[in-house]
């Protein structure tokens, strides 16, 4: 008995841990080229 309930919470675990690491992924949506514009070297910060 107990080493069943330690199987099933061993795979609950697991499944749980799968499903917050894909959900943790964060983009949505397709990914965009970068522009020209970030390729501007070097840049001017305004100064404070």
């Amino acid at each position: 008995m107990t080493n069943s309930l330690l199987k099933r919470g061993t795979i609950l675990t697991l499944a749980i841990m799968l499903g917050l690491s894909v959900a943790a992924c964060g983009k949505k949506g397709p990914l965009e080229p970068p522009t020209d514009a970030g390729q501007e070297y070097p840049r001017d910060y305004p100064s404070q």
